[in-house]
């Protein structure tokens, strides 16, 4: 028992409960979820990224400045922001499944917008309602997830989900600037329109409905009444985050993830001019090894993450401590992300040529691993403790997080302008490690915080 105030959370009565729920699905149907929740997830994230390396094309089709043309990128996140917490809130009403089938004529009217845009005020519309239809395939695949996988099994579900959908990031760079420079960013977001169309089939085809049986509000709804819309508040899921160990880690990963953006989004102007890389297909593989960084690494994090649930458990006689997790967050936190960023920030400044490059990109690298090492465990972690609102603490959690980082986003580009690359990466690596010394106070007071504000946690026996 960590204090005498709050107790940890020890197995009770419920197991055969827990097991019949969690056999619902045999492990060949799980693996075809998550396989569709991961191209589902994967959506928004390249929908975000293939925008940055094209640009300088888009601020010349519309004659517009660079830097307000980067405004999309700002605009695209706070989008997210608003969409993932209005899927996942009417997700505890209707299912995870109706939300996915709706947020999908979205996401193609919004890209055949964007493709149509003849000025900067249209783009930003657009980009908003493109953004708003795919935002909630995150917080939303963070619930399917939670709903087919036990506790011990979580994470790793949680990392291969989490590295899946940010293959998008590793690749949407690339094709965004391939498009950008051999055939047209217009015809890019109309493959995104056909995209959407194509993933809303397969889900309405072959995806079943994974919330717990008597979970959601329709389920209480009398047959002849279940074709009714009903008013769901989806700022009702920010409340979650007045308890200070889920405000405190929504807080940690933002100021982490903040690095991964501040190498990311300047690079065209960054790597690209110190390097004298104008080709927007060779800007755009840039991107790549951060996301393959993140592509590794979420699998990787979601293992390490299980295995120390067990190790400690194991440790405390069986008793669960869902802080424990977070111990798995260390070496992304402590030293991979901030000595990364910090040291690319130097190598852009001081030295140049290939073997510049070279080391930047392996920066790139390590940061996207990195990055994913504190947030994933974060991320499991969230939805261990708030296991009856998954897609709700995940979708308030990215939220605030998008929030913070489309705020962030903005300053990036004046910043490096004003002060330099090198001053700008410091400051980056400086909030990486104080988002770590946040997740070191959250593991260290963890039962308190839980005790001082209770939101409705979860305990062993509904994990």
């Amino acid at each position: 028992m960590a204090s005498e105030e709050s107790p940890l959370l020890t197995t009770r009565d419920g197991a055969t409960h827990k097991t019949t729920i969690y056999e619902r699905f045999t492990p060949g149907q799980k693996r075809w979820i998550v396989t569709v929740v991961s191209l589902a997830g994967f959506l928004p994230m390249f929908v975000q990224a293939t925008l940055v390396p094209s640009i300088p094309q888009i601020a010349k089709d519309l004659n517009s400045a660079h830097a307000v043309v980067s405004l999309s990128v700002s605009l695209s996140i706070f989008a997210a922001a608003v969409g993932t917490v209005v899927w996942a809130a009417y997700s505890s009403f209707y299912g995870r499944r109706l939300m996915y089938l709706c947020g999908m004529p979205f996401l193609c009217i919004g890209s055949c917008g964007v493709a149509m845009s003849t000025s900067l005020w249209s783009l930003l519309f657009w980009r908003f309602v493109q953004t708003f239809g795919c935002s909630g395939s995150m917080s939303l695949g963070a619930g399917v997830i939670s709903d087919i996988y036990k506790l011990e099994e979580r994470g790793t579900g949680m990392g291969i989900f989490f590295g899946a959908t940010l293959f998008g990031l590793a690749i949407a760079p690339l094709i965004g600037g391939a498009a950008a420079q051999y055939w047209s960013w217009r015809n890019l977001h109309y493959s995104l329109a056909a995209w959407g169309l194509l993933e809303m089939l397969l889900i309405y085809i072959s995806f079943p409905e994974t919330s717990h049986p008597g979970t959601i509000g329709i389920e209480k709804v009398p047959p002849r009444r279940r074709f009714h819309f009903q008013w769901v508040n989806p700022l009702s899921s920010f409340w979650l985050l007045r308890s200070p160990n889920l405000f405190a880690t929504t807080l940690a990963s933002s100021f982490v993830l903040i690095s991964d953006y501040v190498l990311l989004v300047p690079l065209a102007y960054t790597i690209g001019v110190r390097y004298g890389i104008t080709n927007e297909a060779v800007i755009g593989a840039c991107f790549l090894p951060n996301g393959l960084g993140n592509f590794l690494g979420s699998p990787i994090a979601g293992r390490i993450s299980d295995t120390v649930v067990r190790k400690w458990r194991a440790k405390r006689k069986g008793v669960w401590y869902p802080e424990d997790r977070l111990r798995a967050t260390w070496v992304g936190g402590l030293f991979m992300v901030p000595m990364s960023i910090g040291a690319s920030g130097l190598l852009t400044t001081y030295v140049g040529g290939p073997i510049g490059l070279s080391l930047n990109l392996m920066c790139l690298f390590i940061n996207g691993m990195g990055v994913d090492f504190v947030l994933e465990p974060i991320i499991s972690y969230n939805v261990d403790v708030m296991h009856s609102r998954s897609a709700e603490i995940s979708a308030a959690h990215e939220a605030i997080q998008s929030l913070i980082i489309s705020a962030a986003t903005t300053l990036v580009i004046p910043s490096i302008e004003r002060i330099g690359v090198a001053r700008t990466n410091i400051i980056a690596a400086g909030l990486a490690l104080v988002g770590q010394g946040i997740i070191l106070l959250t593991i260290r007071y963890g039962d308190r915080m839980r005790a001082s504000v209770d939101v409705g946690f979860s305990t062993i026996d509904d994990n």
